[in-house]
């Protein structure tokens, strides 16, 4: 790779990974880049995984100091997400990039409809889970953690709705605990890629520790942010990655 291609994809993680602590889905950006310099499709969807545990990692520390993670809550999805995550990995492959966009871009449009008819969910504590939203929750989350494994475009979005909608989680917590949960996920994934032999150490160590110091900085701001502000960030950036996704497929 040239050092020009290196920059580029330097500059590409910074940003996405600044802003991407909030929103998720910098996969759906970062990796098809990887695509125009060349890099073989496998090898770039590994190597970004691999670099997405920096990343996840750095945007943890900031709510851990901040106390924002919920343990009892999160371990269970924690636990679901381990075994899902792996299965998704051994997938890589099997499913063409074309059909993860559309799947990413019909949940996503899926996800920001529901949440703008759930107005309180996420910002009013008074809008509880509803009856069956733990079961319906954890079904939801061990799927997710399939596809996080196998790509991870628009997982920890998608993950993070599910927590606000289904689980009833604030936009706040729900954001500080997928960041948690993607630690482990992406954790998992990268172990079984290195295990295939692809992963691109050199380029992924680099990667990752731009990724960690921008979701740190990211991170740090997002634990100032109020709910409110919190949830339209999110919305925004769920429909423009939607809209994207669908012209990328079209």
């Amino acid at each position: 790779m040239t050092t020009y291609a290196l920059i580029i994809l330097v500059a590409v993680f910074l940003v996405t990974s600044v802003v991407g602590v909030v929103t998720g889905s910098n996969s759906l950006i970062a990796v098809p880049v990887m695509f125009q310099f060349g890099m073989e499709p496998r090898v770039a969807v590994a190597t970004n995984m691999f670099a997405l545990v920096f990343m996840a990692a750095g945007g943890t520390i900031p709510f851990v100091r901040q106390r924002r993670i919920e343990y009892r809550k999160v371990t269970p999805l924690i636990v679901l997400t381990i075994v899902s995550s792996a299965i998704g990995a051994l997938l890589v492959g099997m499913i063409s990039g074309s059909g993860i966009k559309l799947i990413v871009s019909v949940a996503m449009i899926a996800v920001a409809h529901f949440i703008l008819l759930q107005r309180d969910r996420g910002v009013n504590t008074d809008a509880g889970p509803g009856r069956f939203a733990i079961p319906l929750t954890y079904v939801l989350v061990f799927l997710l953690g399939i596809y996080g494994g196998l790509f991870s475009g628009g997982y920890v979005t998608i993950l993070t709705a599910v927590c606000v909608g289904t689980y009833g989680m604030r936009y706040g917590e729900a954001v500080a605990s997928t960041k948690l949960i993607n630690v482990f996920s992406s954790g998992v994934a990268t172990i079984v890629f290195m295990w295939q032999g692809l992963v691109d150490y050199k380029l992924g160590l680099i990667l990752g520790l731009t990724m960690f110091a921008g979701a740190y900085v990211g991170a740090h701001y997002a634990t100032k942010l109020n709910d409110v502000w919190l949830r339209r960030i999110f919305l925004a950036t769920v429909f423009l990655l939607a809209l994207k996704t669908i012209y990328d497929f079209l």
